[in-house]
């Protein structure tokens, strides 16, 4: 009997692709009217209007991936610069021999693994939540995953540890400038103000992702093969075996200097985000002068780190197309002009519900338009200038429609294929896309509920303001 085969990430995101050309023709058409909000398009209240239909066809189609390349460009260079610069550090050999290491030292300390899985989770839900890591993250998913694997755990709890763990910190939204600070200057709220109850949110929903994540650790620890990738993660490793035989993974004094180097660059990251608003242009720069030194510390030739540059560059093209391809999806759904429509319609369902029903509705029509706007601040933009006033006319708090805003958006996020930073990250890792779902499914729903729950007592409980 033959294992069934599922469609790869390509395939679902042109079949998505077509399902947006058939919603243009189902969902009539719909503009809001555009402000300025500190150089930011936002939509004006009670603007909504009908225009003429623009239905998507057999053209949109073909010109959707190229168009989706053009907007994505920035962060497909980023992802294949930084990819060459890993390359070079791949051929310096100093992950390996750094990860071979601590192969070697958790033999010895089993329960420090669990803590190290713990602690990493931790610091990248911080991250998540306070300056509101997004496409930083592709940088660690090839730390983090080889990382994993080390521990002998898979490449699931690899992409958990960063990825997931960023993930929910963007949900729980302490600090974060791109959710909260842009919804609540929109709502006309405090900045950063409400942060007590956000801190519990953000408490409850990392601790839950921690013991989730720990619970699927310990049962592959036991018995690898119940891990759902794991046939891919053995060719991973044979491969990557083959490779290590060819080289001598001595922890040397050169490939310490390098690895340190790394850790230091990934600190500055975090900084550089936190205090100097970096993004991808200077993140790339950092990576590039990392595998430049990091040459030059371990006397590699011109051709070699080329050669090296190159091939780390060719790992990230699946990760680039995939990218490309789901903000053509995107590109779809504006052109069509379904967006507007389908926020619209929040507006006439919410009336008349009762106030806690109504803002776990707000919710999770967050949550469905983000598969349609995954950008945080592009949904903010397009959301808050409505939610704001329609939480007036529901009898709750500006910052009640903020906290739904956020989590909706980032639970979502995480696997939703419309996202390019989701899809590259399973690209990176070579996860597919309908395993990730299958083991995140669970955990998406246990999310769901206990916001259900929490946005409880905003409403009964205090005015939260």
């Amino acid at each position: 009997m033959t294992k069934r085969k599922f469609p790869d990430a390509i395939t679902i995101i042109m079949v998505i692709m077509v399902v947006f050309i058939i919603l243009t023709w189902l969902i009539p058409a719909g503009e809001y009217e555009y402000g300025s909000y500190e150089g930011r398009k936002i939509v004006i209240p009670e603007s909504y209007h009908k225009v003429e239909s623009d239905p998507q066809g057999l053209f949109a189609l073909l010109t959707a991936p190229i168009k989706g390349f053009i907007s994505a460009a920035q962060i497909i260079g980023f992802c294949f610069l930084v990819g060459g610069a890993f390359g070079i550090l791949n051929r310096t050999g100093a992950i390996d021999a750094g990860l071979n290491s601590v192969i070697n030292y958790s033999k010895n300390h089993q329960r420090s693994k669990h803590w190290i899985l713990v602690l990493l989770m931790i610091a990248f839900s911080v991250c998540g939540a306070t300056f509101g890591m997004s496409e930083s993250v592709l940088v660690f998913i090839m730390i983090t995953v080889p990382l994993a694997i080390a521990l002998g755990y898979d490449s699931i709890v690899g992409i958990s540890i960063s990825f997931l763990a960023a993930g929910v910190g963007f949900a729980g939204a302490l600090t974060n400038p791109f959710t909260v600070g842009i919804a609540q200057g929109i709502a006309e709220v405090p900045l950063f103000s409400g942060w007590e109850y956000r801190l519990i949110i953000w408490i409850i929903l990392t601790l839950i992702a921690i013991v989730y994540v720990l619970v699927y650790a310990k049962r592959i620890e036991k018995d690898p093969t119940k891990s759902p990738v794991y046939s891919i993660d053995k060719s991973r490793i044979t491969s990557e075996n083959q490779t290590n035989n060819q080289l001598d993974l001595t922890f040397t004094f050169k490939r310490k200097l390098i690895l340190i180097l790394l850790l230091v660059s990934l600190l500055v990251i975090v900084i550089g985000s936190n205090k100097w608003s970096w993004y991808i242009n200077e993140i790339s720069a950092l990576f590039i002068s990392l595998g430049i030194i990091s040459a030059v510390i371990f006397r590699l030739s011109t051709n070699e780190t080329v050669k090296a540059f190159i091939s780390g560059a060719k790992d990230m093209i699946m990760a680039g197309i995939v990218i490309g391809l789901a903000k053509g999806l995107l590109i779809i759904a504006t052109d069509g002009k379904i967006i507007g429509t389908m926020l619209n319609s929040l507006i006439s369902v919410t009336e008349g519900l009762p106030k806690i029903v109504s803002v776990q509705f707000m919710f999770l029509f967050q949550g469905i338009l983000n598969f349609f706007v995954p950008s945080g601040s592009g949904q903010a933009a397009l959301t808050m200038p409505i939610m704001a006033p329609l939480s007036d006319l529901m009898g709750i708090t500006r910052q009640t429609a903020v906290l739904c805003f956020q989590m909706g958006d980032g639970i979502f996020n995480m696997i939703i294929p419309t996202s390019g930073v989701t899809m590259g990250v399973l690209s990176i890792a070579k996860i597919p896309y309908n395993k990730w779902v299958k083991w995140l499914y669970p955990l998406i729903i246990i999310f769901v509920i206990f916001v259900l729950l929490l946005l409880i007592p905003p409403v009964i409980m205090f005015n939260y303001n």
